[in-house]
């Protein structure tokens, strides 16, 4: 068995992120010490969360609050999930990439002080396989997960998953005290009643404990006494508070009732003033226009050259400008920092263009753009994208009518592949580039464009091929094979990848963005 790690490189940026949605907070914290006390931290953002139990959470906020009560077997070094890191154990893989295992590191213990074992893991992650409705669940499918002793899991999969560590250090994955849980309704054959527990008292061996869970204003956590980890929390008590508008969270960091907006614009962030900073960096998402193959509805609109002409039409800076702070141009369907990802990105060539729609027997038909109009990623509006969209392609003697709806409305014609001409984002789900074969033809965005496998055998291939490898370098070449066929023949032209801003004030350091869970309370840290 070979003891090597899968070392993919990934982007700073990466999760299968949704923009943040939630109700306005205003100032909840409840607490009288708000955001002075040196023994308090206040964190404002939008929340994003449906439970405290991580086996029903996949949703940013819930992924930073089970961050924070919960440890998984895998981990990240602070932003960088490029490569995965021993969490609660080391572990070791087969050449195939099919048998994974896991030994548990050191005599960790959780909340209540009883000892870490495998029968935790194996329960744990047994539980959300019986949980058809939890949304984890995608995550462990096609594994079976056996104890071989106290320290030891045994991990088996299907097919070749060298992405397993990285899948494995998702927050939802997070490892339960079993004993706890099963004397509170938990369960591994689907008839698990534990959530409610779950919503009041942590049961993990993370560096804080829940004291209480409101969906609708805010989460207080503690810090745990019994936590024997090398995270040690800066803070005896975090009050996350639910604050919708970031014009308020910027008004209450800038009045010192919090110490960290995580939901500021780029045009908010640029002129912050003394006493607060702020880190901008890329998002693991990607806003992307596609062009529908298929000709029961895009009619003779359904041709790759026209999305390659679009391709070219495009002045990518001059969309950049709508992004703000930490926002770069999309390289292709992998983003800028991930495995396989592409040096740089398409650049406007309005000659290239012509030739394209010449070829593609384009006479100035109507392309009716769709796109949601009131859900912004990563601060990005899509109306004024898609009005800079519309001009620059009408100069390059492309007509585009803008038919904009609300997101609910949207997204079933997204999903079910009836937009013939789409504005939308692709987020990942996990820190890994396999997230990003999806666009390929035949698979599942691939078939929202209406891109069947027979299109493209030879890129339905080259996606195959990056999911099956076994070996690390030959994976990376699929990947970047993967993208650049992707640039050259797909129906996806990729416009911008959003920045993520995190403000502080200077009191504080260590607030960081991680694509896998937002940011790491823990190694939010007084300043000095």
């Amino acid at each position: 068995m070979s003891s090597r790690r899968s070392t993919s490189v990934i982007a700073i940026g990466a999760v299968a992120l949704l923009a943040l949605a939630g109700c306005s907070g205003g100032n909840s914290a409840n607490t009288s010490d708000g955001g002075s006390s040196s023994g308090s931290l206040v964190i404002d953002t939008a929340f994003s969360i449906e439970t405290a139990d991580p086996g029903h959470s996949y949703d940013p906020t819930g992924n930073m609050i089970a961050k924070a009560l919960y440890e998984t077997l895998v981990d990240f070094e602070g932003s960088d999930v490029s490569t995965p890191v021993p969490g609660l154990a080391s572990w070791v893989q087969n050449d195939a990439a099919t048998e994974f295992t896991f030994t548990l590191e050191g005599d960790r213990v959780f909340s209540d002080g009883s000892p870490i074992e495998a029968k935790d893991v194996v329960f744990s992650l047994q539980r959300i396989q019986g949980m058809e409705d939890a949304k984890p669940n995608f995550l462990l499918t096609g594994l079976t997960i056996t104890e071989v002793d106290d320290k030891t899991i045994s991990i088996t999969s299907e097919t070749p998953l060298l992405q397993l560590p990285a899948i494995l250090a998702n927050p939802a994955l997070g490892i339960l005290n079993s004993d706890v849980v099963i004397e509170n309704g938990g369960a591994t054959d689907g008839t698990d009643t534990a959530q409610k527990f779950l919503d009041g008292e942590s049961a993990g061996s993370g560096p804080f404990v829940l004291d209480t869970l409101d969906l609708s204003s805010q989460v207080v956590l503690t810090k745990s006494d019994e936590y024997d980890g090398d995270e040690e929390a800066g803070y005896d008590r975090v009050v996350v508070r639910n604050v919708s508008e970031s014009a308020t969270q910027l008004a209450n960091l800038k009045g010192g009732d919090s110490m960290v907006a995580m939901d500021l614009n780029g045009d908010q962030v640029a002129g912050l003033g003394d006493g607060l900073q702020v880190e901008s960096v890329p998002s693991g998402q990607t806003i992307f226009l596609l062009l529908n193959q298929s000709s029961a509805v895009a009619g003779d609109l359904a041709n790759v050259k026209i999305a390659e002409a679009i391709r070219y039409a495009l002045d990518y800076d001059a969309l950049l400008e709508l992004a703000g702070a930490g926002a770069v141009q999309a390289t292709g369907v992998i983003p800028p920092g991930f495995e396989g990802a592409l040096d740089s990105g398409v650049e406007q060539d309005l000659e290239k263009s012509k030739a394209a729609l010449a070829e593609a027997g384009y006479t100035g038909q109507t392309l009716k753009l769709q796109f949601p109009n009131d859900y912004p990623v990563g601060g990005v509006e899509f109306t004024p994208l898609a009005e800079r969209v519309q001009a620059q392609l009408e100069d390059a003697g492309i007509t585009v009518e803008l038919a904009p709806a609300p997101f609910a409305t949207e997204l079933d014609a997204y999903v079910n592949g009836t937009e013939g001409f789409g504005l939308w984002f692709w987020g990942p789900d996990y820190a890994d580039s396999a997230n990003f074969l999806p666009f390929a033809p035949g698979l599942k965005v691939g078939l929202r464009a209406g891109w069947a496998a027979e299109a493209n055998p030879e890129i339905a291939g080259i996606a195959a091929g990056a999911a099956a490898a076994t070996d690390e370098t030959q994976r990376s070449e699929a990947f970047t094979a993967f993208a650049e066929a992707m640039q050259a023949e797909g129906p996806f032209v990729p416009l911008i990848v959003p920045g993520r801003n995190i403000a502080t004030a200077d009191a504080v350091t260590g607030a960081v963005y991680n694509s896998v869970w937002e940011m790491d309370i823990a190694e939010i840290q007084p300043a000095g």
